[in-house]
């Protein structure tokens, strides 16, 4: 369906890079704490260990509030509903900018993580709603553009408005760029009619459809080898390629224009052909990751790499969150939320695997082909998703000529 009449699709584009500053700020505010860690640690006076839980709380709201913001919000018209994940948005990081205590703040977190799965699921409903069926993935893109610029610009520059003013400072920055996100909302996107509204029984049985199932697991493993790799990055680049500490940044942000690229040439891809692209990424990830083992012990070879890597990572992207905004017609919101939570479930798995192989004794050099294990689950889930597509079309009987 499209929302905005012919004569107004001049509107179109403002209306996905609203949606755009929107995901901007909450990847730069889920983003920036690992940059203030040792402000953080030094001013509440707890551990380093202690101020880095900041980020798993936030993680923790973010799963949470995929099971129970969109059931909460799905009776709201959707522009309403944006607008009012934005405000809990800004009142989460309000709350972080004010906090006395660790206590105060962490919980501020969690309070804050509530509202990310159900605006990003949301607003990528949205963005797919806004154009032709032709152009949903790019349009996906567009607004998940603002993430990837979180990444690339926002943690960077919340770290050093941090470093220079203070943690609390990166905070207001952040409630700042959220009432902008409002601001652009009530201006730019147009009001859309509210869905027939499902009782939560039946939205919760469009979850348990097999191909929305396999769409979360694709999510959650193919994010989930991304970040086995990408947990360890920094002694991948200093104690295999022998780059310097201070070199871990700059390259980043390499990956973080990898992250840009793959993002734009993703959500193309995808809506040229949605499953063929995505499984192409994937085997491009898996190829990427295990090569990884190898060009980790040569600089420009690892330059080279880390670029590749954020291209693949970000290019599937689109592709999976289109994947299960189609196969969850009928509860599309929060079977995008949910998608949104198995990123970030994908992304704590990831993470502990790094660190048992870590632990395992086999080192850093087998941490990117165990990558490339997971990413070939992703590979597999995704092939038998798609068959089953095929499978359905091949059953449907054609009119007799």
């Amino acid at each position: 369906m499209n929302a905005i009449p012919a004569g107004k699709k001049y509107r179109l584009p403002a209306a996905l890079w609203a949606l755009a500053l929107c995901t901007f700020s909450f990847g730069t505010g889920e983003s920036v704490v690992p940059g203030l860690l040792l402000k953080i640690a030094s001013d509440l006076k707890v551990s380093t260990s202690g101020a880095g839980l900041l980020v798993s709380g936030y993680a923790i709201g973010v799963v949470v509030g995929a099971l129970l913001v969109p059931v909460l919000t799905r009776r709201l018209p959707r522009k309403t509903a944006l607008l009012v994940l934005m405000g809990w948005f800004v009142a989460g990081n309000l709350l972080c900018a004010l906090a006395p205590s660790y206590a105060m703040l962490m919980s501020a977190r969690v309070i804050t993580g509530l509202s990310h799965a159900a605006l990003f699921g949301l607003g990528s409903v949205i963005a797919a709603e806004l154009v032709a069926p032709d152009k949903r993935a790019s349009a996906i893109a567009i607004m998940f553009t603002g993430l990837t610029f979180a990444y690339l610009l926002g943690l960077p520059l919340g770290t050093l408005l941090g470093q220079a003013f203070g943690w609390r400072f990166t905070f207001w920055t952040i409630t700042l760029l959220g009432v902008l996100a409002i601001l652009g909302i009530l201006a730019l996107v147009p009001r859309l009619p509210l869905e027939q509204t499902l009782s939560i029984r039946q939205e919760l049985r469009v979850l348990r459809r097999p191909q929305v199932l396999l769409g979360f697991a694709m999510t959650a493993f193919g994010n989930g080898s991304v970040v086995t790799v990408l947990t360890y990055i920094a002694p991948i680049l200093v104690n295999n390629a022998g780059f310097t500490e201070r070199a871990v940044g700059p390259i980043l942000l390499l990956f973080g224009i990898g992250y840009v690229v793959g993002n734009t040439v993703g959500g193309k891809l995808a809506d040229w052909r949605l499953m063929p692209s995505l499984l192409g990424i994937l085997c491009v990830l898996a190829v990427v990751l295990a090569g990884f083992t190898f060009t980790s012990h040569d600089k420009m070879a690892t330059l080279l790499t880390v670029f590749l890597l954020g291209a693949a990572a970000f290019g599937i992207v689109p592709g999976l969150q289109l994947r299960v905004v189609d196969k969850s017609k009928g509860a599309p919101n929060l079977a995008s939320a949910f998608n949104i939570a198995a990123f970030n479930v994908g992304s704590a798995g990831g993470a502990y695997l790094g660190g048992i192989v870590l632990e395992s004794g086999f080192g850093l050099n087998a941490v990117p082909w165990v990558a490339a294990l997971v990413t070939a689950i992703a590979i597999s889930v995704t092939a038998f998703s798609w068959s089953l597509d095929l499978r359905t079309r091949l059953a449907v009987p054609t009119a007799p000529a």
